[in-house]
Parts: structure tokens; C-alpha cells; sequence
């Protein structure tokens, strides 16, 4: 029988030598790999800085330190993303508040910003959901008319394009992640980006337990963490990033593949959208039940035995029990986002994926929710 992951990380012997290489040189970190990933990485998506940390959750938090976010003050975000984007408002003692999502594209929806703006709101914190840009001309001009920050964190989006712009060169401050399943991976890590001097000094200060410019041992200038990324995973990510467009084009084929196998079962399903002046790079690909009386977590089961991996993708933050704990949010507080949550399905996507296996994946997909809503 046929198996097949959610995902894996695209590698290559090229990949492996640059590692390699690393072990051979004095330098295991705060070298000279560290420097050239950032430097061709801002290049990259088009900003003038870049800076290297440990994760993409390290990235966020720093971002809400540079921001001046903290006790008292109240961040605008999306509830349909992963936690960190959330617990980093957190981190820093202010107060996330929610903005229901786009049914289409599952991004953070404009015209529901403005009512939950208030006199302690300092910033919009922008998710870029599953490989696509929000939507953010409206966004630009709600944070342009009440003063706000704009921060964003584009760690699934990589590469996506907003009307012919980078995500990432929208706020004051951009966040990038390098997980395993991501577009481009370096094992762990993240990357922040400004085009303000004065932010990137910052977060060369706070990934590095705070230590003043100079680098001597002796002068802290701020509270700082041990939020550094290493030699090894820095030269990891110059190899994924020159070999970076050729991999979206196969994720983008990808999901081409599955668009045609799938788009002609509407009945069962609703397929990934892109929106008009967006392109996606793919970070999942997520279609959504469309029987209201299917049990997703029956279909993922079914799918499992059938040696095909799939995920519920993503649960809604707010009905995670810690944050109903402290919030006390309940179900149908954000109603399009727990929809989503609770009949959305990602479908493997990594490259090394053929035609033919998209192909009997959506097969066994299709097979699954038709004898599920004959069931019923």
C-alpha cells in the first residue's frame, strides 16, 4: 500500500555538503554564515535588514518588544493561525483581540477590524495564512487612520505577493519561519526584516541575551534572550534559499494538480482559493468539507488506514482551553474561523509528489467523503 506524509523538507546533497561544510571552519555560531543568510535573505524579499533567530515564535516576540507593546495594551489578530502568533502578544503582557477571518482565503477579514479598535490598541499583528497574503490595502489604510502599527507574521507565507509585493515589506516588521514543513527550512529558525536601522539594531541586541553593539561580554543594554540562530542551520538556509523559486514552482504545481482532480467534486468540497492580485506559495494545501454532518475526524482516520496522511488545519485559537481560561472566549464567538477549524483537512504537499500520487490522493480523498455522506 501507497504511503504518503503530510509533509517533509525538500533536501539535497547540495543542502548536506553546505552543513558539512560548517563543521570543517572555527565558526559554529555568530559567523559568517549567519551574516550572508541574512544579508541575501533581505535581498530576497526586499528589505534592507534581516535578522537571523532561533525560531519563528522568537521572531514574533522581539517583534512585539521593538513594537513598545506591552502591559495594558491590546493587539488586533486573527484567531485561524498557529498559537504563537497569539502568545507572543502575550509574551509581552498586552492582550490579543481577535478579528473573525475571510471565509475564502481564511485570512484576517478589514472590514471587521475597525469595531474592535480602542483606546488601548497599539498595533495590527497581520497572519499570512497557509502561503497567501491578507489582504492588505484596507488593513494599511484602518492602521494609517488610527495611528497603529502594522506587524507581520508571513511564517507560512514566504515568497507570496500582495498586488506584486513581498509579504513581509508591509509593517514596520516582518516575521519568517523555517520549520521543516515549511517552504524553505533550516531545521529551527526564523528571520525578522525591517527597512528601520534603528529595529534591526534591536533585534541583533535581543537575540543575543541583549549585548550592546560592540559585542563585548561586559555591556548589556537591554533585557535579551538566547535567541540566536546557529552556523549550521544559517548555511542550511543559504542553500534552501538559492534553490527557493524552484521549489514554489512545485508546490504551485502541486497544488495545480490537486485543483484539477478535486475542483470537480464542488458538491463535496470546497478547494483552496487565491485572491485576485495575490499568488500563493503553498505552505499546506487545505480544502473544507462541505456535509456539515461528516465527522472530519472519522475522515482522517479513514485516510490514515488508506496509508494517507491528512491534519485538521488549524484549530481556532480562542477555543484553545488555556484561552478560554483566560478570556473567557466560547464557541460561536468567532464563527467563520470555528467553521473552517472544524471542516478544514490538509492534504499532503511536499515536493517529490507526482502527478500520480496527487492523483490517488484525491482518489482516496473523494472515496472517503462520498461513502461518508452516504452514511448519513
Amino acid at each position: 500500500m501507497k504511503k504518503y506524509q503530510i509533509s517533509k523538507p525538500y533536501l539535497t546533497d547540495d543542502d548536506r555538503k553546505s552543513v558539512t561544510a560548517v563543521l570543517r571552519t572555527d565558526f559554529l555560531s555568530l559567523g559568517p554564515k549567519l551574516n550572508k543568510f541574512e544579508r541575501i535573505f533581505a535581498k530576497k524579499i526586499g528589505t534592507k535588514y534581516a535578522c537571523a533567530v532561533s525560531s519563528g515564535t522568537a521572531g514574533l516576540h522581539l517583534t512585539m518588544i521593538s513594537a513598545g507593546i506591552g502591559p495594558g495594551d491590546e493587539v488586533i489578530t486573527s484567531p485561524f493561525s498557529f498559537v504563537a502568533s497569539a502568545n507572543c502578544i502575550l509574551y509581552v503582557g498586552a492582550r490579543p483581540v481577535f478579528v473573525d477571518i475571510d471565509s475564502v482565503t481564511f485570512n484576517m477579514d478589514p472590514s471587521r477590524i475597525e469595531e474592535k479598535i480602542t483606546s488601548k490598541t497599539k498595533a495590527i499583528l497581520v497572519v499570512h495564512i497557509f502561503g497567501q497574503s491578507a489582504d492588505m490595502d484596507p488593513i494599511i489604510k484602518i492602521a494609517k487612520k488610527h495611528k497603529l502599527k502594522i506587524i507581520e507574521d508571513a511564517c507560512e507565507s514566504m515568497g507570496a505577493k500582495y498586488k506584486g509585493k513581498n509579504t513581509g515589506t508591509f509593517g514596520e516588521s516582518a516575521v519568517f519561519a523555517f520549520y521543516p514543513n515549511k517552504q524553505m527550512t533550516t531545521g529551527e529558525g526564523g528571520m525578522i526584516v525591517t527597512d528601520k536601522p534603528g529595529l534591526n539594531k534591536l533585534f541583533l541586541s535581543l537575540r543575543n541575551q541583549g549585548r550592546a553593539e560592540n559585542m563585548q561580554w561586559l555591556d548589556h543594554e537591554h533585557l535579551g534572550y538566547n535567541y540566536r540562530m546557529d552556523e549550521l542551520s544559517a548555511a542550511l538556509g543559504i542553500s534552501q534559499l538559492q534553490k527557493f523559486d524552484f521549489m514554489i514552482k512545485h508546490r504551485q504545481k502541486i497544488a495545480s494538480l490537486y485543483n484539477k482532480n478535486l475542483g470537480l467534486f464542488s458538491g463535496l468540497i470546497d478547494i483552496p482559493m487565491v485572491a485576485k492580485g495575490n499568488s500563493h506559495t503553498w505552505f499546506v494545501y487545505v480544502i473544507r468539507i462541505k456535509d456539515k454532518n461528516t465527522d472530519r475526524d472519522e475522515v482522517i482516520s479513514d485516510l490514515q488506514r488508506l496509508g494517507v496522511s491528512t491534519k485538521a488545519y488549524l484549530p481556532s485559537i480562542h477555543l484553545f482551553s488555556f484561552y478560554k481560561q483566560k478570556f473567557g472566549f466560547k464557541d460561536g464567538d468567532f464563527p467563520i474561523s470555528e467553521n473552517v477549524s472544524q471542516f478544514s483537512l490538509a492534504l499532503p504537499m511536499y515536493i517529490g509528489l507526482k502527478e500520480e500520487d496527487v492523483s490517488y490522493i484525491s482518489n482516496k480523498v473523494i472515496k472517503v467523503l462520498q461513502k461518508h455522506a452516504k452514511r448519513i
